[in-house]
């Protein structure tokens, strides 16, 4: 007995320090990241009080610099990350700056932002104050950077809290964007990122910031939504391809295969699967092989499998690297100049693991009789991951595509188009080109749609008393 309540005592006391530990660290973090609050609100009062000229300027400040130095800002980002490619990072830093300048310039986001005559609301933008944004890795430059625009423009600051793995990377970034700033005469403490990386201070600041951005893994996204502040987080991407039968097959395969490729194909939004129509499939792996993909033997799949994946999740080794690591990985050869590796499933869904997201330059080929097959392979292998994200279709069938539009659960249909590159917006559709797509509650995210400038304002509404508002009798309210 007496042994027992010896060992007893010494658990006690060392689960006393370490909950001591504990919560010393995270006062300590709270100190820490209560600097960052505090800068962030002592600017953003000064900030709100700007014309929406000079908060346009801002917005504009923050894209330039970012396209300025798009190639060193992209070698920055392979070198620390080992993700993506060079190439693929310094057009993606240049074109979202511009894509997302584009959407923001002339926009009203200050005062009074619209009056209507017929309602008698007039409306009037306010900012929501301090923004936490948490960033990921696989897009350690262009994510910070649509953040910080989106939160300025709508008259707010923003802390962001980047991932571990690129936290040089996107320091550069915000140290650019804060250079321009304090050359516009604002306080550069409008945009700020950690110093010191670490899950307290992430859970901390997410705690104590106005509202949250999370950008990243679902683990991520959930902790952002139990932080007990208003957050906007994206789902997981497994983009679904479906190809028609009136489509130029010649004309479909390379755009399939830009999108799949697109910095190694590390984006959410990139082509995950091709749905083809069984007549053609062998035509268009065909195409596929003369556009510079390698298709899988059947003899080659389980090993292409075992390394994609690690207990049914995507291995971390094969994110964002190229098709002949990938293929080395899994202890196989393929040419040196193939640019993806195209598997052709043995199952939909739970059937395949094949049917999963592969954030790499890897695509999963499945064959259909009719569309409506396509439609429940695409939906079948969304119930399994990528519910809510994006699908991608290449049809000149209005009818199919609406088809479609109506049967899946996805907040986006990006048609005719290399979805990695156009599911987060473009100049050629009207989707609000951003770095964080929501995929509304299927993702059990709060939006299904991209995030925009709007979603970091609130808006008061002024309500006009409308007189000659007609009042409908009870019959005329009733009738059928």
């Amino acid at each position: 007995m007496m042994s027992t309540n010896v060992n007893n005592k010494k658990t006690n006391a060392t689960t006393t320090t370490n909950a001591t530990t504990a919560t010393d660290a995270d006062k300590v973090s709270k100190c820490y990241i209560e600097t960052y609050i505090n800068r962030a609100v002592i600017a953003q009062k000064i900030f709100e009080k700007k014309s929406q000229e000079e908060t346009d300027a801002a917005v504009r400040a923050i894209a330039k610099v970012v396209y300025d130095n798009a190639e060193k800002l992209a070698q920055w980002a392979v070198d620390e990350t080992g993700m993506g490619n060079y190439p693929d990072k310094a057009s993606k830093n240049q074109n979202k700056a511009k894509q997302i300048w584009n959407s923001l310039k002339g926009k009203k986001s200050k005062g009074i932002i619209e009056r209507n005559a017929v309602t008698g609301i007039t409306k009037i933008a306010k900012p929501k104050g301090i923004i936490a944004a948490i960033t990921p890795c696989t897009n350690p430059i262009v994510t910070p950077m649509g953040n910080a625009m989106m939160a300025l423009k709508g008259g707010n600051a923003i802390i962001i809290t980047p991932h571990h793995k690129s936290i040089k990377c996107s320091t550069e970034t915000v140290n650019l964007i804060r250079t321009e700033l304090d050359q516009l005469g604002l306080p550069v403490d409008l945009v700020q990122i950690l110093d010191e990386q670490s899950r307290d201070n992430t859970r901390n600041l997410i705690a104590m910031a106005d509202v949250v951005v999370a950008t990243g893994g679902a683990s991520m996204v959930k902790a952002a939504y139990s932080s007990g502040r208003p957050a906007l987080g994206v789902g997981a991407g497994n983009v679904q391809c479906i190809i028609d039968r009136d489509v130029d097959i010649a004309t479909v395969v390379p755009k399939i295969i830009a999108g799949r490729t697109f910095d190694n194909g590390i984006t959410c939004s990139a082509e995950q699967s091709i749905i083809c129509p069984a007549e053609q499939y062998e035509r268009i792996l065909s195409e596929f092989e003369k556009n510079g993909a390698y298709i899988a033997s059947d003899d080659e799949k389980d090993a292409f499998r075992a390394a994609l994946f690690i207990d049914g999740n995507i291995s971390r080794h094969v994110v964002g690297q190229s098709a002949q690591d990938i293929a080395r990985l899994a202890h196989l050869t393929i040419p040196a100049d193939a640019k993806l590796i195209v598997i052709p499933a043995d199952g939909i869904g739970t059937e395949d693991i094949l049917s999963k997201e592969k954030m790499c330059p890897v695509i999963t080929a499945y064959r259909y009789d009719d569309f409506n097959e396509a439609v429940d392979i695409a939906r079948t292998n969304l119930e399994l991951e990528g519910k809510g994200h994006s699908v991608s279709i290449h049809s000149n069938s209005v009818e199919h595509i609406e088809y479609a539009g109506e049967a899946l659960s996805v907040s986006r249909f990006v048609i005719n188009q290399a979805s990695a590159t156009s599911a987060g917006g473009s100049f050629y559709n009207g989707l609000a080109p951003t770095n964080t797509l929501g995929c509304g509650s299927w993702g059990h995210n709060s939006i299904s749609e991209n995030l925009d400038y709007h979603h970091l304002m609130n808006v008061s509404r002024i309500a006009y008393f409308m007189k000659d508002n007609p009042i409908p009798t009870d019959e005329e309210l009733w009738s059928e």
